[in-house]
């Protein structure tokens, strides 16, 4: 079957122009200059024999006909990006994602077989390292992974500042004292702060940004101990290894709850004061503009925003 298409480039500069309703931002998303998107919109005018797009002194705006279009274009350009893919990876469509070590752990990895269920095409790579929290391993433009190779989504632990990417905010965690049974039966029930005055602080030191986080000083401020005595007690670079301590009953800890729920329910850890205290940092979804149109980044972003609303972590 013949095809009579106006150009690929034209049809690109159009989707791009669109979405955005600005030539500027589609010249910057194409690397191309305002210039070159607007001419490429009025070859496709002229291929149409119709205007797509009424330019206001201030603003872009979508005639019938280009409202009409961008669906069906947007649709064919995903569908080629998806073919190409395909046969590129010579398979099933692959997808990296690097996250920070303990949100793998405690949030990600549990949920996982329900992405495999609803997107058996998609072969998921997750990788985890400290350099996805801010601070520990700066973002960059086009973010890349431990192994050099470009990496497709990131979730970050941070301000959530994060240029020349989408940045989607997952998760806004307060902080919370935590302790096991284990310590309650050896010490007894922790009624008031003085009583936590009494026992052993764990300390949380996987932030080097001590301002992303509150400590122990914070949190007997807020609890009317302003004065106690705060610098005892292990010190960890690692929220995984404080959990462990505190399921073993070493002492208490403050902990982002959100991570801790399975523990919290089935009755390994106890939330002893009805007390919590938000983080400056959050958890985001960040996704490099050079690959947020691919099908499959699409795909794990829609899947991972369904899941905060069903665990209403936000």
């Amino acid at each position: 079957m013949s095809y009579r298409l106006p150009p690929l480039s034209a049809l690109r500069a159009f989707e791009s122009a669109a979405r955005h309703l600005s030539f500027k931002r589609a010249a910057a998303e194409l690397f191309v200059t305002p210039a070159a998107v607007s001419q490429q919109i009025k070859t496709l005018e002229a291929y149409l024999d119709t205007p797509l797009f009424r330019r206001r002194p201030r603003a872009l705006e979508l005639t019938n006909a280009g409202i009409a279009m961008l669906p069906k274009v947007s649709e064919g350009l995903a569908n080629l990006v998806a073919a190409v893919e395909t046969t590129r990876h010579g398979g099933p469509r692959a997808l990296t994602v690097h996250v920070p070590p303990f949100f793998a752990l405690r949030w990600l990895v549990p949920r996982l077989p329900r992405f495999a269920v609803l997107h058996p095409d998609i072969e998921l790579r997750l990788t985890s390292s400290e350099a996805s929290i801010d601070g520990v391993g700066e973002p960059v433009e086009v973010l890349a992974d431990l192994h050099g190779d470009v990496t497709d989504v990131m979730v970050r632990f941070g301000a959530g500042r994060y240029t020349g990417s989408q940045c989607d905010l997952i998760l806004a965690p307060d902080y919370m004292l935590v302790c096991s049974p284990e310590l309650i039966a050896r010490s007894g029930l922790l009624l008031t702060p003085a009583d936590v005055c009494r026992q052993v602080l764990i300390h949380d030191e996987s932030l080097p940004d001590e301002g992303g986080r509150p400590n122990w000083a914070d949190w007997f401020r807020l609890a009317g101990l302003p004065g106690a005595d705060v610098s005892r007690g292990p010190r960890f670079s690692s929220t995984a290894l404080v959990l462990e301590a505190v399921l073993g009953g070493q002492g208490v800890a403050l902990i982002l709850r959100p991570l801790i729920e399975a523990e919290v329910a089935a009755g390994r850890l106890i939330l002893p004061f009805d007390v919590s205290m938000p983080s400056r940092y959050a958890y985001h979804l960040v996704i490099s503009d050079s690959v947020r149109e691919r099908p499959e980044v699409g795909a794990f972003r829609e899947w991972m925003l369904t899941e905060v609303v069903k665990s209403d972590g936000r």
